[in-house]
């Protein structure tokens, strides 16, 4: 299974922001919620679009 997600931000002050209340949010602690699948596999990569097209477009 392959699964792709992606968040789009406003601005990195947003993203920072948003990420540091996750990294502190205690639901999502690996001893509380542990995860389904084994970690050490996922892939974590930042793109940076080549061509962005309008809506118009």
């Amino acid at each position: 299974v392959v699964v792709f997600s992606w968040i789009e931000w406003p601005d990195k002050a947003t993203r920072d922001a948003a990420m540091a209340k996750v990294m502190n949010d205690r639901r999502l602690s690996p001893q509380t919620n542990p995860m389904p699948f084994d970690g050490k596999r996922l892939i974590f990569g930042g793109f940076s679009p080549v061509v962005e097209l309008g809506a118009g477009l």
